[in-house]
């Protein structure tokens, strides 16, 4: 039996230092906004390169808070991707604005910057792009659409930690970089967790008074805001597995290369000379998809589809205009996610791959 994922491995290896550090937050009996919190932000800050880091309850409410504090208003638009995960599109909903499909490249399966300009119209308040599976996107082009039409770019990296895109971890340049911490995340916490990294002071600012119901100071609100904050247990399991993420990433990397060495009659991943992949995913494609999902299956191996159905197929979504995006529908028919965590052998590897080859 080969599991898609076990995050009972990750714990026994670092159970002596989490339970240290949770230990000393039930001591210190400061579980809101204290120590922990800030120190996390300023690492995890330091870690991508940005100036600043604002702790959220999750990454679907650093998605949110971002859009809001950036501008997008009810009744607005966010240029963003059908192939996400459902919380892309629930926080531009929950910022009273609608999305905007357009569609994927399916080299990288994030968006596709030559269809960004048609999408823009007079409504559209920001741009979503979706660096997905540990793929970053081509953002450079992506940010020289919004420059052009002055809007802020709100990058989901809720799968690119640690990514690089150019040699620099995300978000790119002036972006906003939206972070999950989902257990199964390449950083997860024991719990829901997000953050929203970015330059801008101002923007932050308005950020930490809007997470913690738009309140400057105790009892004094500046703004609406809602109730998101990281808290001090998450915080500190977050500051004890920020030090083992590249070690992490670079397993997910070696393990990434061995599958590519291994595998035949299907498609692995691309990685595009000016990224850096995570692999928090490792997507094949194959058009022998489910025949092969149930092969798996069968044979005790996990796998996974992210994502079956795009967004604008949900049926949330079916009032809005019908999208055209038949590179993200041809991609939902066709990928499989197979097992990839640093604590997988390679002999598991092995495995998996001579499974698949024995399906065809």
């Amino acid at each position: 039996m080969i599991p898609f994922l076990d995050l009972k491995a990750q714990y026994e290896g670092l159970k002596p230092g989490i339970e240290r550090e949770l230990s000393r937050v039930f001591s210190r009996g400061q579980f809101i906004l204290g120590e922990n919190v800030g120190l996390f932000e300023k690492e995890f800050a330091k870690y991508c390169g940005k100036r600043h880091c604002v702790g959220v309850g999750s990454g679907t409410d650093a998605i949110c808070l971002a859009l809001l504090a950036s501008g997008t208003v009810p009744g607005s638009e966010v240029v963003t991707v059908s192939h996400t995960a459902p919380a892309t599109g629930a926080a531009i909903h929950r910022a009273g604005a609608r999305p905007v499909f357009v569609d994927i490249d399916p080299l990288t399966f994030t968006m596709d910057a030559r269809k960004l300009a048609g999408a823009i119209t007079p409504r559209t308040k920001a741009i979503l792009p979706v660096h997905i599976y540990g793929h970053p996107c081509d953002i450079a082009p992506i940010h020289e659409v919004a420059e052009e039409h002055s809007l802020p770019v709100v990058e989901d990296c809720a799968q690119a930690h640690g990514s690089e895109y150019r040699g620099k971890r995300l978000p790119w340049k002036g972006g906003i970089g939206c972070y999950s911490f989902y257990p199964t995340k390449n950083l997860g916490a024991y719990g829901d967790a997000g953050a929203v990294v970015a330059d801008d002071a101002e923007l932050c600012e308005r950020l930490r008074m809007m997470r913690n119901y738009g309140q400057k100071d105790r009892y004094r609100q500046e703004l609406h805001g809602i109730n998101s904050r990281l808290d001090e247990l998450q915080a500190a399991a977050l500051r004890v597995k920020l030090r083992h993420l590249d070690e992490w990433n670079a397993k997910r990397r070696r393990h990434a290369k061995l599958y590519g060495e291994l595998l035949e009659g299907v498609t692995p991943p691309r990685e595009m000379g000016w990224a850096r992949h995570t692999y928090h995913l490792y997507v094949i494609r194959s058009r022998e998809r489910d025949r092969l999902r149930g092969f798996l299956r069968k044979n005790g191996i996990g796998n996974e589809i992210h994502y079956p159905v795009p967004l604008h197929l949900q049926k949330p979504w079916s009032s809005l205009p019908k999208a055209r995006l038949p590179e993200t529908e041809k991609a939902c028919g066709e990928i499989l996610s197979l097992p990839i965590y640093p604590e997988l052998s390679p002999a598991q590897i092995r495995s998996v791959a001579q499974a698949i080859s024995r399906c065809r």
